[in-house]
């Protein structure tokens, strides 16, 4: 198991500090290991889905990917090593990340039905069969603000739709955030990546312009490593899923920490890039139960 030093850098610590709570942060950190436990093994094996981010070494901008496989796609084969079996489609952006020895990705198992979900950070090798992710850092995290969902099924014969790229977003692409309660964040460090996960109640996400997203940060479990990886360097990868149609909202750019004086905090996303992916997920969820943590919307 880490100590708290090893689990912080310099961003995250300024964060804590901050908001005054370095304290909690110590205690919630002596839970973050190396290892990959029997009881989290076997989480993984049951997953249908994984969200990996990456900076991607053509242009240095930080994506969050979807990789979905029949379960047992995603499994531990060692006591700090996790494989998965196949890889992102080729128009992915992070195709060349997940093929390159030694990337820092950071790894999210999301489970809607039990509201679980692990994360897993660490370095990439490539293997014949996918990839395998060498652990730094192990951990769960509570199921505040994360939506239930029942069931799943796989729709047979869906393939990936033509990718639709942009600078900006549409004005249909707003609206499908707006309309979000769950998305996925991909940040990195100087000497790693990390997937987190944010949830709320549809409206939590702003698009105010057509490069620009906001949401508040709403209070977890006092670690700050997305919002610590963000005072470190900006670049953030953002997945919006379409939990029905299986369409993959791929945004790039930078995020910004805004601190109120009343203590709330607010996020500003400036877009640089667009990806959006019809089908390219071929799950098919039930719809959501909104987690009782959602606080509501602003107006």
């Amino acid at each position: 198991m880490e100590t708290t030093t090893e689990v912080y850098h310099a961003g995250s610590r300024a964060v804590q500090d901050r908001v005054g709570v370095r304290g909690s942060a110590d205690h919630v950190g002596r839970s973050i290991g190396h290892g990959i436990k029997p009881v989290a093994a076997a989480f993984l094996e049951l997953q249908p889905l994984l969200v990996v981010g990456a900076a991607a070494p053509e242009t240095g901008g930080v994506w969050a990917s979807p990789l979905t496989g029949t379960p047992g796609f995603v499994r531990a084969t060692g006591p700090r090593r996790m494989s998965v079996t196949g890889g992102p489609h080729p128009d992915d952006p992070l195709a060349t990340a997940l093929a390159t020895e030694g990337t820092a990705v950071g790894t999210l198992a999301l489970d809607p039905r039990t509201r679980r979900r692990m994360r897993l950070d660490g370095r990439l090798r490539p293997t014949s069969r996918g990839f395998a992710v060498e652990a730094d850092r192990v951990f769960a995290n509570c199921p505040k603000y994360l939506q239930k969902r029942d069931s799943y099924e796989v729709v047979a014969g869906r393939e990936p739709g033509a990718p639709r790229r942009g600078r900006a977003l549409t004005d249909d692409q707003r609206a499908f955030v707006e309309a979000a309660d769950t998305f996925f964040i991909a940040t990195v460090h100087e000497d790693g990546a990390d997937a987190s996960h944010r949830g709320g109640n549809p409206g939590f996400v702003r698009a105010p312009s057509p490069t620009e997203l906001t949401w508040r940060d709403y209070p977890g479990n006092a670690m700050f490593l997305t919002l610590g990886n963000l005072a470190a360097d900006p670049r953030a990868g953002l997945l919006f899923l379409d939990w029905t149609t299986g369409a993959a909202l791929r945004l790039t750019g930078e995020a910004r920490t805004e601190f109120a004086p009343d203590g709330e905090r607010r996020v500003r996303f400036t877009v640089t890039q667009v990806l959006d992916t019809p089908r390219a997920v071929p799950l098919r969820w039930s719809a959501p139960a909104y987690s009782p943590a959602n606080p509501s919307p602003p107006g």
